[in-house]
């Protein structure tokens, strides 16, 4: 039975994005071990490990930039690789792409890295040369590089990081469209709803939709702004907490909860791979509002399923938030059922996974003739 080995950074997104995956990998007569830093009791790890899928705990650093810390886990990710010896190694996320490859190399194994995001690391000056100078050295033995949109493909192919014959653009991580499905909602009132759902933080557009939601709350009296989702940063706690015009619902094991109940989905990030947050809600037959950058523009056709604002720009956002408070029910039902449409054409997770079972099928098949080559 040949092994694959996945080396992540967080199990709710493992679970989110990639559980479909793994399901298809042990159906197809895989064994798969998965690396994750949350120990076998966490909720999601459970999920996942019922496949079949076996843990490794491994501790990670997601956001901390200590070097030592760094090479401590490169060495956890080598004795992994050793001890499992994978026929085939998934990486995502910055640190295991960059630290996984590295240690993979050390034994020759082959790696498919998946790059979800540049993130604020690539474009932080003071580490955006250390960083570019690692991914380089990585991927000269990865085996393939998955993008989830042109600009980050570009970026990395122009700057000499990857050879462009290694890299392969998916449509992000495609969305379960089975699961997020449009749901009917209760609310009978002329509110409208508008839903924020990431990581608080200030990459994500935190601040622009504070303030948006703190002026049209003054213009309007039948808007409201929600927020879901953790703290990233701890500096939002209080400040979300007790603005007057900001509705938090915390967190949710299941976002479809909140989506059903709002009439649009905001998400005025600075930059994304690919939004799986748009992705969720358009599938749900939500209307959307997002920053113009990659990983947003795709999914969103201005007019069409809703509206492209510029990042970092209160104005900008406000305006569009605007345009959509004024549209009737009948258009803004309009938009929604576009978005489901857009999704269902673009971005159907199982297109992804066909992508992934064919580059692991061909990369093993690839892998095994030359083993063998050796050896005559």
């Amino acid at each position: 039975m040949q092994k694959i080995l996945i080396l992540a950074n967080y199990a709710r997104g493992l679970y989110n994005f990639r559980f479909e995956l793994i399901q298809r990998l042990i159906n197809d007569g895989y064994k798969v071990y998965i690396s994750l830093p949350e120990s076998i009791e966490d909720e999601k790890v459970k999920i996942i490990s019922k496949t079949g899928a076996k843990l490794i705990q491994t501790y990670i650093n997601r956001r901390g930039i200590n070097p030592i810390e760094d090479l401590k886990l490169m060495y956890r990710y080598k004795k992994i690789i050793k001890d499992v010896d994978p026929d085939l190694i998934l990486t995502y996320t910055i640190k295991p792409n960059i630290y996984g490859t590295i240690a993979a190399a050390r034994f020759n194994k082959p790696v498919i890295m998946n790059i979800t995001g540049l993130g604020h690391s690539f474009y932080n000056n003071k580490l955006s040369i250390i960083v570019k100078k690692l991914y380089k050295y990585a991927c000269n033995t990865t085996k393939m590089i998955f993008f989830q949109n042109e600009h980050d493909h570009s970026i990395f192919v122009t700057n000499n990081i990857v050879e462009h014959s290694k890299t392969k653009l998916v449509k992000g991580s495609g969305v379960n469209l089975n699961k997020f499905t449009p749901l009917e909602d209760n609310n009978s009132d002329e509110v409208v709803r508008f839903l924020f759902i990431a990581r608080i933080m200030k990459e994500k557009g935190i601040e622009e939709y504070l303030e948006a939601a703190n002026r049209l709350s003054k213009k309007y009296s039948n808007v409201q702004f929600q927020i879901l989702g953790g703290f990233e940063e701890e500096k939002y706690v209080n400040i979300i907490k007790d603005h007057q015009h900001i509705q938090y619902l915390g967190f949710s094991n299941d976002v479809r909860e909140e989506i059903k109940k709002v009439d649009c989905i905001v998400h005025p990030t600075y930059f994304e791979g690919m939004s799986n947050v748009l992705l969720e809600g358009a599938a749900m037959g939500k209307p959307l509002i997002a920053s113009n950058v990659p990983g947003c523009k795709e999914i969103i056709e201005e007019g069409y399923n809703g509206y492209l604002c510029e990042a970092r720009s209160i104005e900008s956002l406000e305006n569009k938030l605007n345009q959509f408070i004024a549209l009737n029910s009948e258009e803004k039902k309009v938009l929604g059922e576009n978005s489901r449409k857009k999704v269902k054409s673009e971005f159907d997770r199982n297109i992804v996974i066909g992508h992934y079972m064919t580059t692991i099928k061909n990369i093993l098949t690839e892998t095994k003739g030359r083993i063998e080559h050796e050896f005559v």
